[in-house]
């Protein structure tokens, strides 16, 4: 027992001094890279802004950078610099109008991203406020500064160019590429949004019909006070129409030519490329830049008319449309060329029952709270050329299925229509 003791305590003497040593070299060791190394929280907060600042990076290469019609975003502040620099509106409302494009694309896409996040009831929504921002803006500008017929043809001109133009293009390109093929798609919906349409014209017309027949009660204010009813109530229709689309009957919106492989082939190709937080704060970027360029926009519209020669009619209901619609056009020709027609309806047609039952509407009241006498008396040949437009694409849904000659005679349609505005001369656009 002893002996062993001893080597215990032999053992004890001869570890005591070199562990001591060992550790008084660690823990200088220690004290050297507490000297040199951060603490946790300095590398913390490093982390997190190199970490913002690349996804910071990474969102403005995808939203501004990526797509190639970004290339038309330095004609935005050119107009600007124009504007005040030589003062020619001309050039002003033309760099303008390219600014707006990729500006309108950009918006649709910060929607679509932000839709991923908040499912299919504030989607809608969200596609019915952002969808046709541009046209919103551009508008209450238009309103604000007295020009009522500006605003009521360029709403106009944005139902008639979705229905003919966009809707004409899709159905053309995807019966180009699926020519061996019958491409169909839910009438049922079709159906619905037709007779949305068809009231939106009823709501349209009567004002017309009232001034146009001299049987108003109190001449000047019964066609007003019938207008801002109307619109009223097409905003109350159009909210049932979205809580039927998007709640009670979902089901009756489906895709009628779902398949397994399809869905999956969706979810894959679906998935959000920016956050809702950077979705948001682009929307609203895009928005204020939007704004700020429909002022020059709108101002430059009559000097516009005169520098080279172009009614102001062609250009509000022609021009700007078409600016207005670009991401709508670009998305509906895709999802038709992709056989996903029932989509490409919901963008062409249903931003067209946006416009008619929610946008037009929504100025008048608008305009009713700014003082202005926004009225839905689009004058007897605006209002019949709606009228007509609404049915011939009525007649062209009907069946449920479509080719690329019913594209044709939509594209064809709309350039009756167009070549019918550059001839017409507005009587009523000295008067505003």
């Amino acid at each position: 027992m002893g002996a062993i003791g001893e080597k215990v305590d032999l053992e004890s003497d001869e570890e005591i001094p070199f562990s001591s040593s060992a550790a008084t070299n660690k823990v200088e060791a220690l004290d050297f890279e507490m000297v040199h190394l951060p603490s946790r929280p300095v590398m913390a907060n490093s982390w997190i802004a190199r970490h913002i600042g690349i996804r910071a990076v990474r969102s403005i290469y995808i939203v501004l950078l990526k797509a190639k019609i970004n290339m038309l975003l330095p004609f935005g502040p050119l107009a600007i610099l124009l504007h005040y620099v030589t003062g020619k509106h001309g050039w002003v409302f033309f760099f303008s109008l390219l600014g707006i494009i990729p500006l309108a694309e950009r918006l649709g896409y910060a929607t679509e991203q932000l839709a991923f996040y908040t499912g299919p009831t504030v989607g809608g929504l969200l596609n019915a406020t952002f969808g046709n921002a541009t046209e919103m803006i551009i508008s209450i500008y238009a309103l604000k500064n007295g020009m009522i017929r500006v605003v009521q043809q360029s709403l106009l001109g944005s139902i008639l160019s979705n229905m003919l133009l966009v809707l004409g293009c899709a159905f053309f390109s995807g019966g180009i590429v699926h020519y061996n093929k019958v491409q169909v798609f839910n009438k049922s919906a079709a159906v619905v949004n037709s007779g949305l349409l068809l009231m939106a014209v009823m709501g349209i017309m009567f004002p017309a019909v009232l001034h146009f027949t001299h049987t108003e009660v109190h001449f000047g204010k019964s066609e007003l006070a019938l207008s801002r009813f109307s619109s009223c109530i097409m905003l109350v229709a159009y909210a049932s129409y979205l809580f039927f689309q998007l709640r009670s009957h979902r089901s009756l919106y489906n895709p009628i030519n779902e398949e397994g492989d399809n869905d999956e082939d969706c979810d894959e190709d679906e998935i959000p490329e920016i956050t809702h937080w950077e979705a948001i704060g682009w929307l609203s970027v895009l928005t204020v830049w939007v704004s700020i360029l429909s002022g020059y926009l709108v101002d430059a519209i009559q000097g516009a008319s005169d520098s080279f020669n172009i009614p102001v009619a062609f250009i509000s209901v022609i021009l700007l449309p078409i600016v207005g619609n670009a991401a709508e056009h670009a998305s509906a020709i895709m999802f038709a060329m992709k056989d996903k027609l029932d989509i490409t309806l919901g963008v062409a047609i249903g931003s067209s029952t946006q416009i008619s039952m929610f946008v037009i509407p929504f100025c008048v009241v608008v305009g009713w709270i700014m003082g202005e006498q926004m009225d839905l008396n689009f004058q007897l040949f605006e209002t019949a050329t709606l009228f007509i437009t609404v049915l011939v694409v009525a007649f062209m849904l009907q069946e449920g299925t479509s080719n690329y000659f019913k594209g044709l005679m939509l594209i064809l349609c709309y350039l009756i229509v167009a070549a019918s505005f550059f001839v017409h001369v507005d009587p009523s656009n000295d008067a505003n």
